[in-house]
C-alpha cells in the first residue's frame, strides 16, 4: 500500500512540474509585437525606397544586370529546357509572366519564378556573398514574375522594383548573420534553398504592400517550403534550388496576402520550438530595427557582392586564378598551351570540402564543382571560360593527362570560409624545377569586384548568346536608368 502511494505521489510530483515548466515556458515568451519574426514583418512593410542609399542603388543595379545576363545564358541549357518543357506539359501556359530568353512563351507567375531561377543557377554563373550564398536568383525572377502579374495600372516604379529586391537580399543577409555555421562552406543544407525563400517572400510581400503581420506570415509559410540537401550539389538537380526559392517564396507571400497564417516564432530562438533554427543549429536571431527617418542602412552598403568571371563555384575562382598565374610564367601572355610533357606533378593547398573535391568529373555539373578540373583548364589554358565546360574541352586528351597529377594538401590555416581561404597552385616539372602559384582574393571578389566595364563585358557575352546585340545594348541603359523609371514594364519586356 506504501510502494503504491509513494508512485502515486511521484506521479502527482511529476505531472506539476511539466505543467510548471509549461507554464515557465509560455511566461519566458515574448509578447507578439516584441518577437524577431515580428519585427522582420514590421520592417518589411515599413521599408520605403527613400532609405535606399545611391551606394546600394548603385550595387544593387549591377546585382541585376548581372543577374539577368547570366540567366538569359542559362536559358541555353539542357536542365532549363527540361524544366520548361515539364512547366509546360504540367500545368499549361497562363500567358501572365515572361520566360528568359523565349519569346511568345509565358507561364503562371510561379512557374515563371521557377524556370528563370532554374536558368540563373544552371551553370553556377550568378553573384555570390558573404556568408555564402547566391542571393540575387533567388529574389529577382521573383521580383519580375511578380511585376508581369500586376495590372497594367499597378506595376512598379523601377524603384519600387529595386526597393523590393534589395528587401529580398537584406532579409537574406541578416538571416545568415545570425549563424557563425553559415560563414562556411556549407555541409548539410544549400544556402539558398534556405534563406533564398526567406529573401523571396520578403521581396514579393514588400512588392504587394502586405501589413507586418502579413509580412511576417509571409516569412513563416516560406521556412516551411525551405531547404534542400547539399547532395544534390554538382547535379543537374542544383539548380532547381535557386528555381525553387525564387517560386516558393513567391508562392508564400501570395498565401499570406489572401490571409494564410503561420507560426508568430518561426525566426525567434524559443526553447522547445523548431523554427528557423532548424537550419542552422548555431541560430542567435536579434530584431530587426525598423527604418528610421534617418535611414537604415542596407548590408549591401557595408559589403559588396561577388560577381563570377566564369561558370563555376565560387571555390573554383582561387585555384583558377592560382593555376592562370603558373601558365603564364611557363608559357607568357598569349594562346600558348602548357604541354602535359611538361609537367610531372600538380599539387593544389585548398581547404577541405568534400562536395568540391572532385578528381575526375564525369559531367559538366562535376567539372564545376571540381578544384582538380578547375585548375588543371587553367594550367592548359591560361582562363577559365563558358567554353572549359562543353563535351570537347572537358575530353580533351592533355587536360584528362593533366587532371591525372593532381594531388590535393588541405593546410590548416586554409579554412572552408570565402573570406578567408586561398588558392595555391605548385606544379614540379619533369626537369625538377618547381612554380607556384598562389591567389588569396580573386577578380570579382567582393573584397575586389569587377568593373564596370567588367561586368557590362560579362553581361554582353551571356545576353548576346540569346538576345541581339541591339537589345542587349537597350538592357544595360534600362537598367542603369532603373531607378529613374515610372513603370518598370521597359525592363521585363527586354527579357525575351
Amino acid at each position: 500500500m506504501m510502494l503504491k502511494l509513494q508512485k502515486t505521489l511521484r506521479a502527482v510530483s511529476a505531472v506539476r512540474t511539466m505543467h510548471n515548466s509549461a507554464a515557465e515556458a509560455v511566461q519566458r515568451l515574448p509578447a507578439p509585437e516584441d518577437t524577431v519574426t515580428a519585427s522582420f514583418g514590421k520592417f518589411i512593410s515599413e521599408i520605403k525606397p527613400q532609405h535606399l542609399s545611391s551606394a546600394v542603388l548603385h550595387r544593387s543595379k549591377r546585382m541585376v544586370l548581372d543577374s539577368i545576363g547570366v540567366g538569359l545564358i542559362g536559358s541555353t541549357t539542357e536542365v532549363f529546357e527540361m524544366a520548361l518543357k515539364h512547366c509546360q506539359y504540367m500545368y499549361g501556359p497562363d500567358y501572365i509572366s515572361s520566360v528568359y530568353g523565349r519569346r511568345g512563351i509565358k507561364l503562371s507567375p510561379t512557374l515563371a519564378a521557377f524556370v528563370n531561377g532554374v536558368a540563373t543557377h544552371s551553370m553556377d554563373f550568378d553573384d555570390t556573398w558573404h556568408p555564402a550564398t547566391h542571393p540575387s536568383g533567388a529574389v529577382l525572377p521573383a521580383v519580375i514574375a511578380l511585376s508581369d502579374m500586376l495590372p497594367a495600372n499597378s506595376k512598379p516604379s523601377g524603384l519600387d522594383f529595386l526597393l523590393a529586391f534589395n528587401v529580398g537580399i537584406e532579409i537574406q543577409g541578416r538571416l545568415m548573420r545570425f549563424s557563425n555555421e553559415a560563414n562556411n562552406i556549407p555541409k548539410r543544407f544549400h544556402p539558398p534553398s534556405v534563406v533564398g525563400t526567406m529573401g523571396s517572400a520578403a521581396a514579393c510581400a514588400r512588392l504587394l504592400s502586405l501589413d507586418p503581420s502579413q509580412c511576417s506570415h509571409a516569412l513563416a509559410i516560406a521556412a516551411s517550403l525551405a531547404g534542400a540537401p547539399m547532395a544534390n550539389a554538382a547535379t543537374q538537380s542544383k539548380p532547381l534550388h535557386i528555381g525553387n526559392a525564387a517560386r516558393l517564396g513567391l508562392e508564400a507571400a501570395l498565401l499570406a496576402s489572401r490571409g494564410l497564417e503561420a507560426s508568430p516564432l518561426v525566426l525567434d530562438a524559443v526553447a522547445g520550438v523548431a523554427g528557423f533554427n532548424a537550419f542552422y543549429e548555431d541560430y542567435v536571431p536579434r530584431p530587426l530595427e525598423s527604418p528610421s527617418k534617418d535611414g537604415h542602412t542596407f548590408l549591401l552598403e557595408e559589403q559588396d557582392m561577388g560577381f563570377k568571371r566564369f561558370p563555376a563555384h565560387l571555390g573554383m575562382h582561387w585555384v583558377a586564378d592560382a593555376a592562370a598565374s603558373v601558365h603564364e610564367l611557363l608559357v607568357g601572355v598569349g594562346p600558348g598551351k602548357v604541354s602535359p610533357a611538361q609537367v610531372q606533378d600538380i599539387l593544389l593547398r585548398v581547404p577541405q570540402s568534400k562536395y568540391i573535391n572532385r578528381p575526375l568529373p564525369e559531367s559538366e555539373h562535376e567539372a564545376r564543382h571540381s578544384f582538380q578540373f578547375n585548375a588543371c583548364s587553367a594550367l592548359l589554358d591560361g582562363e577559365v571560360t563558358v567554353q572549359s565546360f562543353t563535351p570537347a574541352a572537358m575530353s580533351r586528351p592533355e587536360l584528362l593527362a593533366l587532371l591525372t597529377r593532381v594531388r590535393l594538401e588541405h593546410p590548416h590555416d586554409n579554412p572552408a570560409n570565402f573570406n578567408r581561404m586561398y588558392g595555391e597552385v605548385q606544379v614540379t616539372l619533369v626537369g625538377g624545377d618547381i612554380i607556384k602559384g598562389r591567389c588569396d582574393t580573386f577578380y570579382g571578389h567582393w573584397r575586389n569586384p569587377l568593373t564596370n566595364e567588367s561586368l557590362r563585358k560579362k553581361f554582353r557575352n551571356n545576353a548576346e548568346v540569346v538576345l541581339p546585340s541591339e537589345r542587349v545594348e537597350q538592357l544595360i541603359e534600362v537598367v542603369k536608368e532603373l531607378d529613374q523609371l515610372g513603370d518598370c514594364r521597359v525592363l521585363l519586356s527586354h527579357l525575351q
